[in-house]
């Protein structure tokens, strides 16, 4: 039986379980999928010990992404761009690592508004964390000519700018309603807006008409930046699509099977987020 897990501290909010067991279970492959707080002193002998323990691979969620990094003997571009990894696995007795969030909001976003890449506009991406970062790359990846990033502590935005090069322009705070403006696409990816806590306060007044909104807090799957968009009459891209396709390439490496993200686990995961509530 292949095992796999979630390796956090704390860990007992994670849903990836029941992603990884809908997967499971619709694939009839005998393997398991489990949550193991792992503290962060004893995080790195955790990933070292996985093939001893029966483990395949694991997710790996906060804050134990940039010691995953660090532990691993091989890694993607995804995860050397980021400097944090999210997906690890084994592959000819080395930890291997990747950070999948990147392709998980870019499917999302994808799949959500497939138009999204038409208008050659710039993208504002709010914050300067670990999921900026990967959410930064994946437009540079995509082809977008410049990516502008407001964040509260502004040093943190010159940090990812001077990261990712000159397609990086930093926006001070307190201009990024002004900036949306001009954006193709909108980003938020601060925890402000998560359990309804605290306010972007974002004027999408003279946003253009085409402009996507997108949030990846997914708790509540509709925040208040969104609310607000869909009320401007923007398209708007809620924070769970990300969640659930950066599980597939993690799976496909321990379970050998690349799954779906279909309408049923959606279904199933906003139930469980909704009996949370």
């Amino acid at each position: 039986m292949r095992k796999a897990c979630v390796i956090g501290w704390p860990i007992t909010h994670s849903r990836s379980p029941m992603i990884h067991g809908y997967w499971l279970k619709s694939h009839g492959i005998d393997g398991s999928y489990e949550k193991v707080a792992v503290q962060p002193e004893n995080a790195r002998a955790f990933l070292l010990g996985l093939e001893a323990g029966g483990f395949s691979g694991c997710n790996v969620t906060v804050p134990l992404k940039e010691i995953a990094f660090e532990a691993a003997q091989e890694k993607e571009a995804s995860a050397i761009a980021v400097g944090a990894a999210n997906t690890i696995w084994l592959e000819g007795g080395k930890i291997c690592a990747a950070n999948t969030d990147t392709y998980g909001f870019m499917t999302h976003l994808g799949k959500t508004v497939p138009d999204w890449q038409e208008r050659d506009r710039p993208v504002l991406v709010l914050g300067a964390g670990g999921a900026a970062r990967a959410i930064v790359y994946g437009f540079i990846e995509s082809g977008v000519g410049q990516v502008l990033v407001a964040n509260r502590t502004r040093a943190r935005a010159e940090a990812l700018s001077q990261h990712f090069g000159r397609k990086v322009k930093v926006v001070d705070w307190g201009a990024r309603s002004e900036a949306a403006r001009d954006a193709g696409v909108i980003v938020n990816t601060t925890t402000i807006g998560m359990k309804n806590e605290g306010s972007l306060d974002m004027d999408f007044r003279n946003a253009a008409d085409s402009t996507v909104v997108a949030d990846i807090v997914y708790v509540p799957l509709e925040t208040e930046m969104l609310a607000v968009a869909r009320k401007r009459g923007l398209r708007t891209v809620d924070g769970l699509g990300m969640l659930l396709h950066q599980a597939v390439p993690g799976f496909e490496k321990w379970f050998g099977v690349r799954p779906e993200v279909t309408g049923e686990l959606r279904a199933m995961i906003v139930a469980d987020l909704e009996k949370a509530a």
